[in-house]
């Protein structure tokens, strides 16, 4: 996989960058300033944190598999259950990890320092449906309009070409959460622009594995269903791939990592 020095922008001159200390001058490649996201995440982060703690319970396996990871140019892969609350799982994991925590996001003392250098795949949509959302986008969005679906209904016109680019803009700047299928239905197919991608960044890549979401959030994942669920988020090893494996291979590859096979129960049931 490839590895390389991850990007820096600041609006300070190259020479006068080693003074930021702080990172008040700092931002990300699209144009966010670093210390009003981690502002942005430590809010969120305390208004979250008892939905994962209190509410529900977080169980967490897999944390090793975070802590000797690079700065940058590491893709988790994950299936999808609702809009927000998976991801925002993973940004609590990812803090927490930041700190030394092992399998627990308990107490919540990262949320004093943020890992800022995280972003995760959201469809456009998505991200423009009312104040919530967009403020969540300042949080690391990378927005992409898909292809094949629209506002609840099967749609076919052309691929956001310009996604990878900013996907990879991403990933030399930090870590991205992408659901490969891009939606929240069970068993939905992968997509190839997931393999895409890894032929062409050649990132590290975290398979992630969790249940429970669906059960205790709405669709949305901003409003509680159902409390005293297990949320279940399993981290597994970084997966051994190629860049010069085909396209479907990757597809097979990726769809039996996140487990997103379907069951030969349900493909009896199918025929």
């Amino acid at each position: 996989m490839n590895t390389k020095p991850p990007t820096r922008y600041s609006l300070l001159p190259r020479f006068l960058m080693p003074l930021d200390f702080l990172g008040l001058f700092e931002q990300d490649p699209f144009g966010n300033f670093l210390f009003l996201k981690r502002i942005l995440m430590s809010i969120v982060g305390w208004i979250t944190y008892f939905r994962y703690t209190l509410y529900n319970r977080v169980r967490i396996e897999g944390m090793e598999h975070l802590k000797d990871l690079p700065i940058n140019n590491v893709l988790f892969l994950s299936n999808h259950q609702t809009y927000f609350a998976d991801v925002i799982a993973f940004y609590h994991i990812f803090c927490a990890a930041k700190w030394g925590y092992k399998n627990t996001i308990i107490p919540p003392f990262y949320l004093l320092a943020p890992r800022a250098r995280s972003y995760y795949v959201a469809a456009s949509e998505t991200m423009k449906g009312g104040f919530i959302p967009r403020m969540f986008s300042m949080g690391g969005a990378i927005q992409v309009e898909r292809s094949w679906r629209s506002k609840g209904q099967d749609v076919n016109r052309e691929v956001d070409k310009s996604a990878g680019n900013r996907i990879g803009m991403a990933l030399d700047h930090g870590w991205v959460v992408s659901f490969p299928q891009g939606t929240t239905s069970p068993y939905a197919p992968v997509r190839k622009g997931t393999a895409h991608i890894l032929k062409e960044d050649a990132p590290i890549v975290v398979p992630i594995v969790i249940n429970g979401f669906r059960r205790a959030f709405d669709k949305k994942g901003l409003r509680l269903k159902k409390q005293n669920t297990v949320l279940s988020v399993r981290i597994k090893p970084p997966l051994a791939y190629s860049p010069d494996e085909s396209i479907d291979d990757l597809v097979d590859k990726v769809r039996s990592a996140i487990e997103q096979d379907i069951p030969k129960e349900k493909l009896t049931w199918l025929m």
